[in-house]
Formats: structure tokens, C-alpha cells, sequence
């Protein structure tokens, strides 16, 4: 059960009306990394806990659910970014060639498709895609993707910051920057709790023995013409896991032969060896 509250968590008013920046904040809404796919990705994968682990659960909602708020909160800036605009500022725009060329004018679609409003999209106009999220059911799995999505969706924001000018979209961008950073130490806080129950290698659960160890630590050098990977702390020593020591192969060792794959039934119609073709 979800209950809304018509005021924003933070204000989300920019001095003067931008149609430009407003395409380009789209991308903090509906990008691979906007807030519509951290909230989306923490709410399923909370959804998905099981008995046992109710603190994880409860942190995943409460997160997903801020970032509910974040995108109330982008949408309103885009919405006010638009206000007073239209597509005749697309077409002012493109007169000027560095702005036509590299800025490209405001998002048609803000005037087309959403009557000067947010769209669930990028800056691009992309939909936001579903396949974006990660739930695989493994909390340690997860929350190392959540520590991505949001490192990922901060330089982002960043990003955006800098492009601003506008005090106003800039005193949100700075609440968003900020959460991202929490969310960040939050994300590598419950990694190391779960590594120290478990382990760090996912999933925990699997038999090792059934692996094949003798390759398990083993750096392969796949360059033909260099070697720097070998200068890495990865290439000797201890794994962070502690379960071994990393080994670098300089010569890629190969135990499989070259294949031939038998050919398929003529019904398939593939192109016949070259023995049965017709001259």
C-alpha cells in the first residue's frame, strides 16, 4: 500500500522556463540509470525478500519509495522547465547552427506527445524499458548492483549540475547529488554486512568443489601485443575473498579441439558443404 503526499520532499522550481535543460533532465527520469529504474529495481527486488530477512526488505521499500519521490520531484522541474514554451523555440533554435547541430532544440515530444510535460523517457526520447532493473533474488547480487546504479545515476546528475545555470534547478540537483552519495555508502554498508555473514563470492550457497579451482584464480593474458594487465594488484597475491591467490598466465592454455559441427537436417535448408553443391 503506497500513500501519497501532494507536497515534494525537497522544492523543485527553477528561476526561468528552459526547454533545453528540461530534455536533458528526461535522462535522470527515464534513462538506463534515472530514477524510474533505481525506484523500480529497489521496490521488486524488496517485494521479492523472503522470511528471515524483514530489515533488508524494509530498506529496500523505504529506499524505492524515496525514489518514487525523486521522480515526482524531476517531473515537476521538467513540467515548470517547459512552462510557457513550445515547439516554435525548436525551430528559433535551429537557426542558430551550434544549437541546431549539437543541442538539437527542445524535445518535440514535450509539445507533441505530453503537452508540455514529462514523458517516462530519456533525453533521447527512449521509453524506459523494464529490462533496465535487476531482482535476481540474491541480496548480495543485487545490492552490489544497486551500489552501481547509483554510482552511475550520481555522475549523471553531476554531469547535469554542470551544464545548469539556473540557481533553481541546481538547488534540486544538489538534494539529488546528495542522496546518491547516501545511498552509495548505504549500499556498500549492507555489502560488507552480508559479506561478513557470508562470504564474498555470489552465490555463497554453490558446493566450490564442483568448480574447477585450477582455473578459478588464473588471470589469462588475451592481448597479443601487450602485457600491462599483469601490472595489476590482481595479477599475485591473495583474492579479496581470501579463497585462493591470483596467478597470471602469459599463454593462453587451450584444452578443447577446433569445431565441427555436423551439418543439419536439408529441410532447414542451410548452405550445403561444398562437396554437395552444384557446379
Amino acid at each position: 500500500m503506497f500513500l501519497h503526499d501532494k507536497h515534494l520532499q525537497f522544492e523543485a522550481k527553477p528561476v526561468k522556463p528552459d526547454p533545453l535543460m528540461a530534455k536533458k533532465v528526461q535522462e535522470l527520469i527515464g534513462g538506463q540509470f534515472g530514477e524510474m529504474s533505481v525506484a523500480m529495481q529497489y521496490l521488486f527486488q524488496g517485494w521479492g525478500v523472503r522470511k528471515g530477512n524483514e530489515k533488508y526488505k524494509d530498506l529496500l521499500l523505504d529506499i524505492g519509495t524515496e525514489e518514487l519521490g525523486h521522480i515526482e520531484m524531476l517531473a515537476t522541474m521538467v513540467g515548470r522547465l517547459l512552462e510557457g514554451t513550445d515547439i516554435k523555440h525548436q525551430e528559433a533554435a535551429a537557426k542558430d547552427p551550434v544549437v541546431g547541430s549539437i543541442l538539437a532544440g527542445m524535445n518535440p515530444q514535450h509539445a507533441i506527445v505530453s503537452g508540455l510535460n514529462a514523458r517516462p523517457a530519456d533525453s533521447v526520447g527512449n521509453p524506459w524499458m523494464g529490462s533496465y532493473i535487476i531482482s535476481s533474488g540474491n541480496l548480495l547480487a543485487d545490492f552490489r548492483a544497486n551500489l552501481n546504479a547509483e554510482s552511475q545515476g550520481r555522475i549523471q546528475a553531476v554531469r547535469i549540475y554542470e551544464m545548469a545555470d539556473d540557481p533553481g534547478l541546481k538547488d534540486m540537483l544538489a538534494v539529488l547529488i546528495a542522496r546518491d552519495s547516501f545511498h552509495q555508502n548505504l549500499w556498500m554498508q549492507a555489502i560488507a554486512e552480508l559479506e561478513a555473514a557470508e562470504g564474498k563470492i555470489v552465490p555463497s550457497t554453490f558446493d566450490r568443489s564442483q568448480e574447477r579451482t585450477d582455473i578459478a584464480f588464473s588471470l589469462f593474458n588475451h592481448s597479443a601485443s601487450s602485457e600491462e594487465s599483469s601490472l595489476g594488484s590482481w595479477a599475485e597475491g591473495t583474492t579479496p575473498a581470501g579463497d585462493g591467490e591470483f596467478k597470471y598466465v602469459e599463454k593462453i592454455p587451450f584444452e578443447g579441439e577446433i569445431p565441427k559441427l555436423e551439418n543439419p537436417p536439408k529441410s532447414l535448408h542451410n548452405t550445403l558443404p561444398e562437396k554437395d553443391l552444384k557446379k
